[in-house]
């Protein structure tokens, strides 16, 4: 019997299969926990990652306080936008794990968007 977890591992193989991030255009990864949400930029061809953050850093976590997980996602898309900027970066691939672009995935795509990126 195939569980939840194994399915999205499966998809998020596939999508890896076709998906590599660049030094021009790097790809950024999602991991979305039952509380939280990670969020890496990573050059798969120099093996580096550029940028990251979760839900869980202190600032963050300060600005938010008692969000929804929602909320929260869409303030992330919008702060590590800003972030990217800074560090030169203007274009991403999007590698949304394995998981479907709904709620917290499809909020943070779309305040990164919002943010200025594009993918």
């Amino acid at each position: 019997m195939e569980t939840k977890e194994l399915g999205r591992k499966k998809r998020h193989g596939r999508i890896r299969k076709k998906m590599q991030g660049t030094p021009e255009r790097p790809r950024l990864c999602v991991h979305r926990s039952s509380k939280n949400l990670y969020v890496q930029v990573v050059d798969d061809l120099n093996e580096r990652t550029i940028y990251s953050f979760s839900t869980q850093d202190k600032e963050f976590v300060k600005s938010c306080g008692k969000a929804s997980k929602t909320a929260k996602a869409e303030k992330m898309g919008q702060y590590f936008a800003e972030k990217l900027k800074k560090k030169g970066v203007e274009k991403v691939a999007f590698d949304r794990g394995g998981y479907q672009y709904h709620g917290r995935i499809r909020a943070l795509a779309e305040s990164l968007r919002q943010g200025g990126l594009r993918f």
